[in-house]
C-alpha cells in the first residue's frame, strides 16, 4: 500500500522546514549562542549546531570542547546557580517612597 494512499506523509517529501521541532532547536541554538558570545566564548563551540533527529525531534548539537572550555563552562554554571540561590531583598521595601 503507498503511504500517499494512507494518508501518511512521503518520507521523500518531508522538509526540516515543516518541524517544529526544527525551530525550537534552532531557537535554543540561537539563544546559546547569544549567550556564549557575552561570555566571550564564541571561538569554544565550533561544532554547535541546531539539528533533529529521524523522527523531526530538535536537538541542540554542542560538539566537542577542550577541557579549558569544559572548566570554564562548569565554573559559568557554577557561579549562576549560587548567584540564583542567594536571596534577594525586596526593591519596594528597601527605599524610602520618593528615593
Amino acid at each position: 500500500m503507498h503511504e500517499e494512499s494512507c494518508g501518511r506523509l512521503d518520507t521523500a517529501r518531508w522538509s526540516p522546514l515543516d518541524s517544529d521541532g526544527w525551530y525550537a532547536a534552532r531557537d535554543a541554538t540561537t539563544a546559546l549562542r547569544d549567550a556564549l558570545i557575552s561570555a566571550g566564548m564564541e571561538l569554544d563551540f565550533p561544532y554547535l549546531r541546531a539539528d533533529l533527529n529521524a523522527f523531526g525531534h530538535g536537538l541542540v548539537e554542542l560538539g566537542r570542547v577542550s577541557p579549558a572550555t569544559a572548566e570554564h563552562l562548569a565554573e559559568l554554571l557554577r557561579l549562576a546557580l549560587a548567584n540564583a540561590a542567594e536571596p534577594r531583598p525586596d526593591t519596594e521595601t528597601d527605599h524610602e517612597p520618593g528615593e
